[in-house]
């Protein structure tokens, strides 16, 4: 939902410092690298000691990478199948470490198991959404659904509320219970679209088997007609 207006938006705004990237001899891969790096390092170095606000700084730094690699691609004319493969791979672990922050801090210091659980839901529940489209699209179907909660919306409600959050240690109080409430959001949001992705994907390819059987019967006449 918020990938097709919140892409267009920065994709816009982000193109300057691309073509700059690209001037300085920098290629989208090590952007990518660079970003997934930073991503990772914002997460499990400060989430799991519960710096929620500075975490999702330095976090906030770097996830934009996942714009500008491939709009310097775009720019230099040199996307490719290995780029995209790359920057798909690399979002899924900048994700794991995300919410694995969140589950290391709920297991640890935050002393909450329920709260770990639901963390670690949201780490698998995310990858598994994003692997129902692949797997669709892999096997020959469009996917055509928009999920109530993808990668945009798992990211903005977890660390805008991770941020907020955050500025407890700041002397504000009960803001924390920010970052519990946006989990079960993003927890349940996520089993919606995983849910929507599979009754799509169901039924995509029930019209696709049953065009294929139409599309079988109406040779057959024209078969036995060429053979007699």
């Amino acid at each position: 939902m918020l990938n097709k207006y919140a892409r267009a938006f920065f994709t816009r705004v982000l193109t300057p410092f691309a073509a700059f990237l690209l001037r300085r001899g920098v290629s989208p891969d090590a952007v990518t690298l660079v970003g997934t790096a930073g991503v990772m390092a914002g997460a499990l170095v400060f989430f799991p000691r519960g710096e929620f606000f500075w975490g999702t700084i330095v976090i906030t730094l770097f996830v934009f990478s996942d714009l500008v690699d491939g709009n310097m691609a775009r720019q230099a004319g040199t996307s490719s199948r290995w780029g995209a493969f790359l920057d798909s791979t690399l979002d899924r672990v900048a994700d794991g470490a995300i919410f694995g922050g969140f589950a290391l801090w709920y297991a640890g210091a935050g002393d909450n198991n329920m709260m770990c659980a639901v963390a670690i839901f949201c780490l698998a529940s995310g990858q598994v959404v994003s692997y129902t489209k692949a797997r669709g699209e892999s096997i020959g179907l469009p996917v055509a659904v928009n999920g109530l909660v993808e990668r945009a919306e798992r990211l903005v409600i977890s660390l805008v509320a991770a941020g907020l959050a955050g500025l407890h240690g700041f002397g504000v109080p009960g803001i924390d219970v920010l970052l519990p409430i946006a989990l079960w959001i993003v927890a349940v949001g996520s089993l919606v679209t995983l849910a929507q992705r599979v009754v799509t994907v169901r039924r995509e390819s029930a019209e696709a088997e049953e065009a294929a059987a139409q599309d079988g019967n109406a040779a057959a006449p024209r078969n036995g007609a060429d053979a007699s």
